[in-house]
């Protein structure tokens, strides 16, 4: 019966990632080319028997749809962020990066992101106060019962979506470019808002891809741990460097519980084939209509400010650069992940040089 416990993980994931990529459509990305990143990502893992699959990922999408105006500029994030992760990958320096800078700046970072989704998420509730808030408080209840975010999710996108059916009559009209079973080339564009968001973004993976990618080879029980940091790196930057030039969305590391199936490789693959499925033969439109951006306020609230920031804050502050990690949290919270970790790392040189080292 290993492949039922299989499917049923990879279904449990898809389900996670179905809001997200809901998320993803309110931001204008085309849908349809995202499905080529998750075959790509599934024929990687099935060649590699990588356990860590990749998929639509939060903090990433609200990050790109922060600092991109419009589409143009949200691919061209994408687009030049995942060049440097490629660039990152292909020369194994991501293990370096974080060496240098220390955990303590890096878990700074994270936490500032969580901060960042917070005010998303409340951002979002204040403009779409029926469906925001309810997402808020189901999200929140659900979790303090549970403590498990894929019932989380679930249940707070699902309840304040038909709380906006039925009490607001909600239905989307999605942009055609969105829906559309075609391809469009985008054309990128440089300007210092991108080069901003770019570095941004890769700032972000590189502190996702040790956290997430090393959390979910522990949920396989292998030692040494099985994840391959380049290869997860290589691997996400060339799936969203192809289709971040049709319009798609961004794909990225994720915690995933097919880890802890009997088969985690096999679990993660399924679990992409089943989203690219989803995408090619166009449900997630389907359901996009009926699901207001708002729904996944209460996700975003708790996954940053109950999940990643605690955890990272208290590995932040604690230890020798305990100020400068203290620093790099509130300045990525208040700008981006770049400007943190540049000051975190300025910072960092500027101690070591006044103590002479």
């Amino acid at each position: 019966m290993h492949w039922l416990a299989d499917l049923l993980a990879a279904i449990g994931v898809v389900l996670n990632g179905i809001p997200q990529g809901i998320m993803a459509m309110s931001l204008g990305f085309s849908i349809f080319p995202t499905m080529f990143s998750f075959l790509f990502a599934s024929a990687v893992n099935g060649a590699f028997g990588a356990v860590a699959p990749l998929s639509f990922q939060a903090e990433s999408l609200a990050l790109t749809g922060k600092l991109g105006r419009d589409l143009r500029e949200r691919t061209s994030i994408i687009l030049g962020g995942s060049l440097v992760m490629l660039l990152i990958g292909v020369t194994g320096t991501l293990t370096k990066i974080v060496a240098l800078l220390g955990n303590g700046i890096m878990a700074g970072m994270m936490a500032g992101v969580g901060l960042m989704l917070a005010k998303i998420a409340l951002g979002m509730a204040k403009q779409e106060r029926l469906t925001g808030w309810t997402s808020v408080g189901l999200a929140a209840v659900t979790y303090l019962v549970t403590k498990d975010l894929v019932w989380t999710i679930v249940l707070s996108v699902v309840g304040s979506s038909l709380a906006a059916v039925f009490i607001t009559h909600y239905r989307a009209e999605l942009p055609e470019h969105v829906t559309a079973r075609r391809f469009v080339f985008t054309k990128p564009t440089l300007n210092p808002r991108v080069v901003r968001g770019a570095l941004s973004l890769a700032c972000l993976n590189i502190g996702a891809n040790i956290s997430y990618g090393l959390i979910t080879g522990e949920m396989t029980g292998l030692r040494p741990n099985p994840v391959n940091l380049n290869l997860l790196t290589i691997t996400q930057s060339l799936a969203d460097m192809g289709t971040s030039l049709l319009g798609g969305a961004p794909v990225e590391t994720i915690i995933s519980a097919t880890a802890s199936a009997p088969e985690p490789v096999i679990a993660g693959i399924l679990m992409m084939l089943i989203m690219a499925a989803i995408l090619a033969v166009g449900w997630l439109p389907r359901l996009g209509k009926y699901v207001p951006s708002a729904s996944i306020a209460g996700f975003l609230f708790i996954l940053g400010a109950v999940v990643i920031f605690p955890a990272d804050a208290a590995t932040a502050l604690q230890g020798k650069d305990a100020t400068v990690a203290a620093i790099t949290l509130v300045v990525t919270a208040v700008a981006d992940p770049f400007a943190g970790l540049l000051t975190g790392g300025l910072l960092k040189g500027l101690l070591l040089v006044g103590l002479g080292v």
